[in-house]
């Protein structure tokens, strides 16, 4: 990437790979605050099967409602693409594979894998997230579970 040194460029992926770690244990254990704090104001996000959230809020505020206290939830991101399109934009590409269970009876209701596909910007010298889809290839549902639930 033009407008950067090898280190500088090392640099930023371990800082992208730290945010995206981040993300996963603020969803995991439910810290909000923290999840709110790793996003853009001005974040679009996109889950297949639910509608676009346009900022960093209505993200939170649905994704706080979809994964509250009646879920557990695992999610494990790995394999990144990343690549830089400036010094301070990136876009990557991410394996992931989530597990959402049922808090009270413990039972698995989604057993999901696929890719997160995602941009970033550093601002104010911190790496953000800018966008974020989730594409799954693949979804092991709950016979129990409403086919029409949004999870």
């Amino acid at each position: 990437m033009e407008g950067m040194t090898e280190l500088e460029r090392l640099l930023a992926l371990e800082d992208i790979k730290l945010l995206k770690a981040r993300r996963d244990r603020a969803a995991d254990t439910k810290d909000w605050a923290l999840y709110l704090s790793l996003h853009a104001p001005d974040h679009v996000s996109h889950n297949e099967g639910l509608p676009r959230w346009g900022s960093a809020q209505e993200m939170i505020d649905n994704v706080s409602q979809l994964m509250g206290d009646h879920r557990i939830t695992v999610h494990h991101s790995h394999t990144p693409e990343i690549t830089f399109e400036t010094p301070t934009r990136a876009k990557g590409i991410w394996g992931m594979e989530d597990m959402i269970f049922d808090a009270e009876t413990k039972e698995l209701l989604i057993h999901g894998f696929g890719f997160y596909h995602e941009t970033y910007e550093k601002r104010d010298d911190t790496w953000l997230f800018t966008s974020r889809q989730l594409k799954r290839t693949h979804m092991r549902l709950s016979p129990s579970l409403d086919q029409n639930s949004q999870l």
